[in-house]
């Protein structure tokens, strides 16, 4: 049976979750996934994904994962507002999070991750990381028309955050830099490991995990 309530670990767990959430909402104000099992709770919100069927933009995803002071298991879809609520009226001494009543619909939960048969493929300098998702930043900002509205400056991001990040030997999405410099994945002076697993790659770094299924310029 689903629980429709999860208990977070401590006080640090729920800063944590808000922290991760307002970062996710700068990036989009939509939905997060969450999935949870036994003690330990994941959060998967969408950095870049394809608009409509046979887009060649891949699927770039944050995942941070906490523990859970009690074992449970759910599965939902949720705007990630009402998480934020949810966890703003939690005080000092509640610590169990009630699932929303109701889920919302986003595209890219269709896609699903795989939970094993990582493969290492190689090590990345998180000073690298950030520069290159600054450099990104960058090409964005000088891409944009004045005054862009919604739709161009979603088509100006798709275009450059798909095109593929420099000085690795691994094909992969500039979105990955971006995304994990965005959610706070990223430690000043520490390594992040590049994995792979079929069509999905997974860059894991002190903070999170960034997830993508290789499409469009990565073939």
């Amino acid at each position: 049976m689903a629980s429709e309530t999860v208990v977070l670990e401590d006080q640090e767990t729920i800063a944590d979750l808000t922290t991760f959430l307002s970062r996710a909402r700068s990036i989009e104000d939509g939905a997060v996934m969450m999935h949870a099992a036994g003690n330990a709770l994941a959060l998967y919100v969408p950095v870049l994904y394809p608009e409509f069927l046979g887009n060649a933009v891949p699927t770039v995803l944050g995942m941070r994962a906490v523990r859970l002071s009690e074992p449970a298991k759910t599965q939902g879809v949720y705007a990630i507002s009402a998480l934020t609520d949810r966890l703003a009226r939690m005080g000092e001494e509640l610590r169990e999070l009630s699932m929303p009543p109701a889920e919302v619909k986003a595209s890219w939960t269709g896609q699903q991750v795989p939970r094993g048969g990582w493969e290492f493929k190689e090590a990345m300098d998180d000073g690298k990381l950030l520069n290159e998702a600054l450099r990104g930043m960058n090409v964005v900002a000088q891409a944009l028309p004045e005054n862009a509205g919604g739709p161009v400056l979603k088509t100006v991001r798709a275009r450059i955050w798909s095109t593929q990040m420099e000085g690795v030997d691994t094909p992969m999405p500039l979105a990955m830099a971006f995304g994990a410099h965005a959610l706070g994945f990223l430690r000043a002076g520490e390594p992040s490991a590049l994995y792979s697993s079929g069509q999905w790659l997974r860059l894991s770094s002190g903070g999170g995990h960034m997830v993508a299924r290789q499409g469009g310029v990565l073939g």
